[in-house]
């Protein structure tokens, strides 16, 4: 969950290791994973997007996103830095069912999750939701509120995705940077407050 670089590692110039928290940005095909990482990141993001083609058209559902002509084949890549010393690196995740054996890679050392959801298509969050649930994984959920797409409230987009108790729902505009780090910020007090109780289970 937390990584410890060395002084040979990015940009660590100083007596004490840098240290970095790792974070997933997931969901559906065409939610906005990619341009969310793009619009927090401080770094030019890594991206690795192909152009759709004829031959996806069979598997990638592109209702509701009919405009989106790349896809995300392996992972986007950006960075944050919180305070000297201390930095965020954000891994997107492919969306599609056929690349969700990386999730697992990507997972490792993770101090959580965002779902970003589009309410067009919240049907395509649910197996993001599950992957975390499953495997304890600390997440919240951010709706991304697309242009013309119909509104609903934190508790309606809740009992929708059936989220366990506690989880949070924020409201969010991927391509606003100041939206996008207050989502992060959410997710980073809310994996502190499990790992928090968690320990305290162990300790107890």
């Amino acid at each position: 969950m937390v990584y410890e670089r060395s002084e040979n590692d990015l940009s660590g110039d100083g007596d004490e290791p840098d240290l970095a928290l790792k974070i997933l940005v997931a969901g559906g095909f065409g939610v906005g994973k990619t341009t969310l990482v793009g619009s927090v990141s401080e770094i030019r993001p890594l991206r690795t997007e192909e152009r759709l083609s004829r031959a996806g058209e069979s598997v990638d559902d592109t209702g509701g996103v009919d405009r989106k002509t790349t896809t995300t084949v392996a992972m986007d890549f950006g960075r944050i830095t919180i305070r000297s010393g201390l930095s965020v690196y954000l891994f997107g995740t492919p969306g599609q069912d056929r690349f969700w054996f990386l999730w697992d890679d990507l997972s490792q050392g993770a101090l959580g999750a965002v779902v970003l959801a589009d309410t067009r298509r919240l049907e395509d969050s649910f197996p993001a939701v599950d992957y975390f649930e499953h495997r304890g994984i600390p997440f919240v959920v951010a709706v991304n509120c697309f242009t013309g797409a119909r509104r609903y409230g934190v508790d309606d987009v809740s009992r929708a995705l059936d989220l366990d108790r506690g989880t949070p729902v924020v409201l969010c505009d991927a391509r606003v940077r100041d939206s996008g780090k207050d989502v992060l910020v959410r997710l980073v007090e809310h994996a502190g407050r499990m790992h928090a109780a968690r320990l305290l289970e162990t300790v107890g």
